[in-house]
């Protein structure tokens, strides 16, 4: 660990070594002083302290689970979370409050959604010359309120790029009760598509390919953003009964990057399940949950 004191006026007060004047960087000792011992993950920390403005700190001070008593179940709740479990049955299997599992969701996708954001910034320098996108739907509360998960993935790695979530309104029969319910929904998708391609727009250069199905609005955003990338519109296929609608009943899928990366979320997200009573009940809890499923799937899933 580096040794670095916590106090951000470290630098500016007057050293207990050399009282008449200001310290500088360089002039800072850090020794140790002890240790303690951290009974949840049963582990000796060391304690040390800084002779230049008197305080003491430990090993941890600096670490992102500072101060936090049950740090050793973000592991494993990030884990369960991309597992199929909900919330409840989470706080059950490890013995905790479900306000703790609540407070470390939040905590988990932050943490997660900061990574994600570096990762971009990283693909930056090697641009992917491939990539697929497509929407896929579920709802908030009830299905009279839909919701569209706007996805790109890369067809080479199936690595997750990016997803918006945006409301949408009812369609077929549902179009009706649901204005009669809740009112006039507006459509957000294009806000959606708008804000997924311009986080795309670094990680692709000219002459990429990107490959979708044949829905008439994707091509004016696809412009709008990305000039240069060669816009490829697959007609649409029947969905198979083992992939739940996602995978294709196709010899051949020229989409199946995606279509499986979709599959796979139906598959690992409670709340996508085909038939659940794990419903979101508010957009913001889709996001925080689909950023926790993308760092598995980009770190674990697709690379074990």
């Amino acid at each position: 660990m580096k040794r670095r004191c916590p106090n951000p006026n470290c630098d500016r007060q007057p050293s207990l070594l050399n009282p008449g004047g200001k310290s500088s960087p360089g002039s800072r000792l850090i020794v140790r002083k002890g240790s303690f011992y951290r009974t949840r993950d049963r582990r000796f920390i060391t304690k040390y302290h800084c002779k230049n403005c008197g305080r003491h700190f430990s090993a941890s001070t600096h670490s992102p689970d500072y101060r936090q008593k049950k740090r050793d179940l973000n592991h494993v709740v990030a884990q369960l979370f991309s597992s199929g479990v909900s919330q409840r049955r989470m706080a059950i299997l490890l013995r905790v409050n479900p306000k703790t599992i609540v407070r470390k969701f939040r905590m988990v996708a932050a943490r997660a959604k900061a990574e994600h954001e570096s990762r971009l910034i990283e693909l930056a320098g090697t641009p992917i010359s491939e990539i697929q996108f497509d929407d896929l739907e579920t709802f908030e509360h009830t299905k009279c309120k839909p919701l569209s998960v706007s996805l790109a993935v890369s067809k080479n790695t199936r690595e997750i790029l990016g997803f918006q979530v945006s409301r949408m309104p009812a369609r077929g029969k549902l179009a009706e009760i649901s204005r009669r319910k809740y009112g006039y929904r507006k459509d957000e998708r294009p806000n959606g598509w708008d804000l997924l391609f311009r986080t795309l727009k670094p990680v692709v250069h000219s002459g990429s390919i990107l490959e979708s199905d044949q829905n008439p609005h994707y091509p004016r955003f696809i412009k709008r953003h990305l000039k240069n990338v060669d816009h490829i519109a697959h007609p649409g296929a029947r969905g198979a009964i083992t992939g739940q609608g996602e995978l294709k009943k196709l010899v051949f899928d020229p989409l199946f990057a995606l279509n499986h990366t979709c599959a796979m979320l139906r598959a690992n997200l409670n709340r996508l399940f085909r038939r659940t009573w794990c419903t979101t009940k508010k957009p913001e809890g889709l996001i925080d949950h689909l950023y926790i499923y993308l760092r598995y799937h980009n770190t674990v899933l697709i690379r074990s």
